[in-house]
């Protein structure tokens, strides 16, 4: 019974959200949330959620896709630097996109004061 306490325990730990922002992107919202690993280190974990629907009206069932990274802080630099590659790419191949009346769904905090993302540095 101990084991199992312990053993629930760390999985909560493990789960523990410091900071989360939500983003929807048409059928898809991607979440940023920042997390605490066993040895208190805080990593990045990007799920990309997408709505499917099967079937059609009374019979129609709502599923959702999910797609999940993980993003440790040793790699932030290097992750930023490929991802400011391809998009400084895919801007000159075909110029800026055009801006959808997408909005961010919710930005939470463990502290307040400490609202910024991880991506709000970037300018996309």
């Amino acid at each position: 019974m101990e084991v199992e306490k312990k053993k629930f325990e760390i999985e909560k730990k493990d789960n523990e959200i410091i900071y989360s922002k939500a983003i929807k992107a048409g059928k898809r919202i991607y979440y940023l949330d920042v997390k605490k690993s066993r040895n208190d280190d805080l990593f990045l974990a990007i799920t990309e959620s997408k709505k499917k629907v099967v079937g059609y009206e009374e019979t129609s069932q709502v599923t959702y896709e999910k797609h999940k990274i993980f993003l440790y802080k040793e790699d932030f630099d290097k992750f930023i630097e490929g991802l400011e590659d391809v998009v400084g790419f895919i801007k000159r191949e075909q110029g800026e996109a055009i801006q959808r009346s997408e909005e961010v769904v919710e930005s939470v905090t463990a502290e307040e004061g400490k609202s910024k993302s991880f991506f709000d540095k970037f300018k996309f």
